[in-house]
Order: C-alpha cells, then structure tokens, then sequence
C-alpha cells in the first residue's frame, strides 16, 4: 500500500508541560524554532525542557501492527546493493588500518558491532531527508544515491507501540537493545528525518525484498527551467573574483557563475517546504569549475523528486523487486 506522499502536510505536536495536542504547519514550526511561536496552552517556547515536540499522527497507518508489512517503506543510500547480501564490515579495512587497529581480533570486534546495527527505513519523505543531510552534512554530495522501495516478509513480528527515536548521536541503533528476541521490527517516532513520522528499526532477515532506483532519475528534470538555467551559467563568467570588505581575507574567491548557481539553488529552495530550504541549497549547491548543463540537470532532478514524487514511483513500479 502506497501512503500519501505529502511534504508539507501538517505535523502533531505533543507540549510536555500542560498535554495539549497541536496540529500545526510546518511554518509554525519554523517560528517556533525560532523562539516565536508559544503553546497556546501553557506559553512554553522551544527553550523551555518540556517544550511541545513532534509526535506521531494517531491516524497513520503504520500503528496498525497488521499493516506494517503491507504499507510500502523507503530508503536511501550510496550502496548500489543495499542491503548487502552477506555483509562484511571488515572488507574496506586495508592491511594499514587493520595494524592500526591491533591486528585481527579487534577487526573482528568492530565488524561484529556494525553487523549489530539494525537497519532504517521510513517513508518516502523521510528517505529524502536523509539523502539531503548525508550531500549537506556528510560529505555525500556528488556521490550517486539510490532510492529503495522495501517490502517486509509477511510474516514479521512487529514490537507493540512505538519508540522515541533510539538512535545515538551518529544515527546507530542496536538491533538487539529494540528488537529483542521473538521481535523483527520496531517502529520508533522520528524527529530529524520527516519529522513526526514513524521509521522502522529492523534486522536484514524482516525484508524480502527491494526495488531500486536511481536518484535523480535519468532524464527527469523540467526541461525550461534547465535550458534557462544552463544559459545564464554560461553567460556569466567563471573567472573568481577575490572578495572585499573587512571580511575578505577568510573568504575564498568566487566567480560570477558560482555566485549565479548558489542563487539559482536557492531560488529552487525557497519553493519546497521551509524545514527543506537549507538541506537542498546545500546539496544543489553549485560548486567552482562544474558543468552547467550537468549541475542543472541534477539540481532539477533533485527538485522533482520532492515535487512530483509521482514519476519515481512510476519509475520504481517498472523495478523487478530483487531479493535479499
């Protein structure tokens, strides 16, 4: 089953100090972020510990344990085999890294504790949050990414209620520590990626299969507004020009077309919903010395993906489901 893809939908929000439920919008949220907006129940801010935070909507269908293997699920990664089939931590270490580490069991060690790390998937909007962040945060961007539709066994054994999100401080999650044994799923609320959705933490054995998909797709992109954008990058020059001001010797020197392509990002920003202005102007951005023709194409293509997230599920429809 196919939920409804929805950016912008509003978000429930539960304050801690007097109990009220709020329905909000994501604006609201971003004021309040910012100090101001109030619970209009008891005036709590988002300084305040007991501060309103998102919560899980009491309608989404995932709180149906019956439905949680029927409902579709999605993930984004740079593996173009995820999840790997016999997964072996330990092979990217070379022989240096392995003699850093003090030889062969404490490898072994440190494979033995990632192959303990469950798995994350979520909703379809939740997937491309977290692609944006890894291109903003992680080093990621300019790496090819791929989108994955996954379907769970049938049979899965699904944790009663649901988590506050478990994950430390770089993302991880101990499958053991949420699903113990006799459980294969554990749905949790998450509040960094879809904020207010529920995202499932779950061993390799609860899937049976995925669908994949590049991102962005080939060929998807609007085609005006990249024959536009690709004209005006190459009208503009390319020759860096060093910065003035007090400020000038921190800043690195950057060409009128560089200037133009952060602008054009920015400009593609400000039409998603607020909490996705910064994470795309970072991971559309356009970099010094790029090709206009392929930075506009993958900017569009990564705009699309959250605009009309119709042609990927079509695209991913066309997928034959690959067993793990």
């Amino acid at each position: 089953m196919e939920r409804l893809i929805d950016f912008s939908r509003d978000r429930q929000m539960l304050c801690g100090g007097c109990g009220r439920r709020l329905v909000v919008h994501l604006d609201w949220i971003d004021r309040w972020e910012q100090g101001r907006e109030k619970c209009p129940g008891c005036g709590l801010t988002c300084e305040q510990e007991d501060a309103p935070r998102v919560t899980v909507d009491p309608d989404d269908p995932a709180l149906d344990d019956d439905r949680v293997a029927t409902v579709s699920w999605y993930h984004t990664s740079t593996q173009p085999d995820w999840p790997t089939r016999d997964f072996d931590p330990a092979a990217v270490f070379t022989p240096e890294t392995r003699m850093m580490m003090g030889g062969d069991e404490p490898v072994a060690a440190c494979a033995a504790r990632q192959r303990a790390k469950a798995l994350h998937i979520g909703t379809y909007e939740a997937a491309v949050h977290n692609m944006l962040r890894r291109m903003r945060d992680q080093a990621d961007w300019g790496n090819q990414f791929y989108l994955y539709r996954v379907h769970l066994n049938p049979s899965v054994v699904v944790r009663e209620g649901w988590l506050i999100d478990p994950s430390d401080f770089v993302g991880d999650v101990v499958l053991d520590e949420v699903c113990p044994q006799g459980v294969d799923v554990a749905r949790y609320l998450n509040y960094h990626e879809d904020p207010g959705g529920l995202s499932l933490a779950l061993g390799r054995e609860a899937i049976a299969g995925v669908q994949q998909v590049p991102v962005p797709l080939p060929d998807a992109w609007d085609a005006d507004w990249v024959r536009e954008a690709i004209a005006a990058l190459e009208t503009a020059s390319d020759a860096p020009v060093p910065a003035t001001g007090k400020l000038a010797r921190f800043m690195r020197p950057a060409s009128p077309r560089a200037v133009l392509g952060r602008e054009l990002a920015a400009a593609l920003a400000g039409r998603l919903p607020v909490n996705l202005h910064d994470q795309f102007a970072s991971a559309a951005a356009f970099a010094e010395g790029e090709d206009p023709e392929q930075w506009a194409r993958q900017a569009s293509g990564l705009f699309d993906l959250i605009d009309d997230p119709t042609r990927v599920l079509a695209a991913l429809d066309q997928q034959d489901s690959r067993g793990v």
